[in-house]
């Protein structure tokens, strides 16, 4: 602690000496300045240097499952360790592969027997274990004619397994919340066997192949049009044979988790980015640009005492469906949920066609997902202000579910931060503002072997690693405009995840 403080102390005096002069404000606006003066581009750089290195002897890609990815974890865990964190390396699982070995089965053995044609009436989800089950059928908060209604929340709620009997085959609808919640709500509750069938309005009756993108819970699962559903609703009694016949096999892979030494736990601000990338390139802009900046952060910010304790995280599987941060998420009591404050996502952040994009915290653009939780506008405000002080303007981006703040804003935790474009196409109006080609994609390497260290904007890097800086020090030492974490009551995402 004695060097901690003599470390502050030295850097408070060089910030006054050095700073221009700002307007008087609080130990935030101390802090984030001096933050921000320490937060080098070219260090960041370095570390994007190094990632690429460890793509270059590995293959040419960190994909969650390569050796590639657990060098990644090693140097970032190495460098977080030297700067004096305690770190931990939490484990998360993933398929490596999933094969069905034989057609699945669905028949109903009572009150009367009846078949259903696999790879018509119904399919196996992907990547649903092997398991034959035989047992009643419970309907859960189901939806059906003569009013089925779009926006079934069937199975989204522990609640809705009330009165469960385990052992049973939970039959739920489609509708409102991701697959894997229902999923994961049943198994919960202690159903053998779970049928998902489609919610019963035009356009959602059939069923069709469906793949969860990861391992959740291991009962057989599959899916059945609503025609199934419906008639096993209504069937007093029903009682069915379920089997899925398939080779399953998952990998683990490490997410890396740092915390500040000072800091009340009670109140976390929690700052992170997905360190994988694609099997197909190297990944540095997506993510090692995020990364990069986080560790960057991190290094510099380990000397300085903090009122509200900050937790780094460097998340694996994210694209595999956001693994690390779901299956963290996930591990959380909801004490451990409400202790975090803000969640700060920081995914593609040096685009060579960039712009400076926010999530839309307060749903200003009213396109797509709702506004984040209460305390996500806050968290966009504070990064425009930032930017804006530097005379940079910025743009609003949807929270579309496409990075690892879902988790977060699925629980009810404020989150927010910036992305500078993947393959979509800059508009005019976004190249009036920034630069850059109208018309051409912000990232044209996206998920590419070249997204390379050449494939960086040393600019946008520069600007959006102080941005981040600026941030992280601001909610380490005032939360005041942060509202406790709001549970919702069903979390919807995306629509190719969702019911």
């Amino acid at each position: 602690m004695r060097r901690i403080a003599i470390a502050l102390l030295a850097a408070l005096a060089l910030l006054l000496t050095t700073a221009a002069p700002a307007h008087a404000g609080g130990l935030d606006d101390v802090f984030a300045r001096l933050l921000v003066k320490k937060v080098k581009g070219t260090n960041v750089k370095k570390h994007l240097e190094a990632l690429q290195a460890i793509a270059d002897a590995n293959g040419g890609t960190r994909a969650t499952g390569t050796p590639g990815y657990d060098a990644s974890v090693d140097y970032v865990a190495g460098k977080l360790r030297k700067a004096g964190y305690q770190v931990t390396r939490q484990p998360i699982k993933y398929v490596k592969s999933w094969r069905e070995s034989s057609p699945p089965v669905l028949d109903r053995t009572a009150p009367a027997a009846r078949s259903y044609v696999p790879g018509d009436d119904f399919f196996t989800f992907q990547p649903s274990p092997s398991g034959d089950v035989t047992a009643p059928v419970q309907a859960v908060d189901l939806t059906l004619p003569p009013s089925p209604a779009p926006g079934s929340t069937s199975g989204c709620e522990t609640a809705d397994f009330a009165g469960f009997v385990s052992g049973r085959i939970a039959l739920v609808q489609r509708g409102t919340c991701p697959f894997v919640q229902k999923v994961d709500n049943a198994a919960a509750a202690g159903a053998s066997g779970i049928i998902i069938f489609n919610e019963g309005q035009p356009g959602r009756t059939d069923a069709y192949p469906l793949d969860l993108g990861e391992w959740r819970a291991g009962i057989p699962m599959v899916f059945a049009d609503f025609a199934v559903g419906d008639e096993l609703a209504r069937t007093s009694g029903a009682t069915v044979r379920l089997k899925v016949d398939a080779d399953l096999v998952l990998g683990t892979n490490d997410n890396v988790l740092a915390e500040s030494r000072t800091g009340d736990p009670r109140n976390v601000v929690m700052v992170g980015g997905h360190l994988d990338s694609v099997p197909e390139g190297p990944g540095i802009n997506d993510n090692g640009s995020g990364s990069a900046a986080i560790l960057e952060i991190a290094e510099e910010m380990a000397g300085l005492p903090v009122k509200n304790k900050v937790r780094f995280a460097f998340w694996a599987g994210e694209e595999l469906g956001l693994l690390g941060a779901d299956q963290y998420v996930d591990s959380l009591t909801e004490a451990q949920r409400d202790r975090i404050r803000v969640y700060l996502n920081f995914d593609m952040i040096a685009s060579p066609n960039y712009a400076y994009k926010l999530y839309d915290g307060d749903d200003s653009d009213g396109v797509g997902s709702p506004a984040g939780p209460p305390g996500s506008a806050r968290i966009e405000r504070q990064l425009a202000d930032f930017l804006g002080s530097r005379s940079l303007p910025t743009v609003g981006t949807d929270f579309d579910g496409r990075s690892d703040y879902g988790p977060f804003i699925a629980v009810g935790i404020p989150s927010g931060g910036i992305f500078t474009g993947a393959e979509g196409l800059k508009t005019p109006e976004e190249a009036a503002l920034f630069g850059g080609t109208a018309g051409v994609a912000y990232d044209a390497c996206y998920h590419q072997a070249c997204d390379t260290i050449a494939n960086i904007d040393d600019t946008a890097l520069d600007v959006n690693s102080d941005a981040i800086a600026d941030s992280v020090a601001r909610f380490a030492y005032n939360l005041k405009a942060i509202p406790p974490r709001t549970v919702p009551q069903a979390a919807a995402l995306t629509a190719d995840s969702s019911g």
